[in-house]
């Protein structure tokens, strides 16, 4: 669900996205090769675009695949962008790289999420993660971001509670207005009246790596404390949904001492 999906108008829905991106009908008219006359005639309904014009457009708005859809139905048009099931056999492929990839980051956590940052598939690796995380949060669907600020969570054994959950805040706002995705909107809102909950302060910040390049997750675990930074992949050519939506998280030592007890603990799930 999108803040713009109830609009029917192609026009005004385009004009939404540039507004969301910061552009005038100038700016994007230079960047697309389109004169600002006709984005405007576009915008007000003054000109119907055709089926080429609204997905060159979308692409130079970078609006993500399931709204170009949007888009499309909205000009006329049929959609374009299938949106499969990750059991469809055409996704074995894709299934199989996955394993092989999370399984390639062993004996470091790596997870698959989809768009919503719901859990789709991890590693072995990643069960330290989820130490002492009530059982209830963890029953599909599960929401990693919720997890991982909830006080029945990972909440109680992050050391820099408020530094991290800033940063999972501030990606999670950039990409709901990125997605224009109400749902990623009323997440953000959950998931900062759960760190309000807590009483995160600045005196839970973790000074001993504030000289760090990355911001890292300081996790306290059963084997002991554990500094991890991360990285996000995607598929970049993806002409399928969900697809497009799926985004590889991985978990890697910020210290020697991290790298140690994660082969502990991959010894011990040997």
């Amino acid at each position: 669900m999108t803040t713009t999906s109830g609009t029917t108008s192609v026009g005004p829905l385009l004009r939404s996205w540039r507004q969301r991106r910061h552009l005038s009908q100038l700016e994007l008219g230079t960047e697309a090769g389109v004169t600002t006359r006709h984005l405007s005639f576009v915008e007000t309904g003054r000109a119907r675009p055709s089926r080429e014009m609204v997905l060159h457009l979308a692409e130079v708005l970078e609006v993500p695949l399931r709204e170009r859809n949007h888009l499309l139905v909205a000009a006329g048009f049929a959609p374009t962008f299938r949106e499969s099931s990750l059991g469809d056999p055409s996704f074995e492929a894709v299934r199989t790289a996955l394993d092989q990839v999370l399984a390639g980051h062993e004996p470091y956590p790596a997870i698959v999420v989809d768009r919503q940052w719901q859990l789709v598939a991890s590693n072995l690796a990643a069960l330290v993660l989820v130490e002492d995380v009530d059982a209830e949060l963890l029953e599909p669907p599960v929401n990693v971001l919720r997890v991982s600020l909830h006080p029945k969570g990972l909440a109680p054994r992050i050391r820099n509670l408020g530094q991290w959950s800033d940063h999972v805040l501030d990606r999670l706002r950039r990409q709901a207005l990125i997605t224009g995705d109400a749902d990623l909107a009323a997440l953000e809102e959950e998931l900062r009246g759960l760190v309000r909950a807590q009483g995160v302060d600045d005196s839970r910040l973790g000074g001993e790596h504030s000289g760090d390049v990355a911001i890292p997750l300081l996790l306290e675990s059963a084997k002991g404390p554990l500094a991890l930074i991360t990285t996000i992949a995607t598929f970049g050519t993806a002409l399928d949904i969900t697809l497009a939506e799926l985004a590889l998280e991985a978990f890697l030592p910020a210290d020697a001492a991290t790298t140690e007890i994660l082969r502990e603990y991959a010894a011990d799930l040997a």
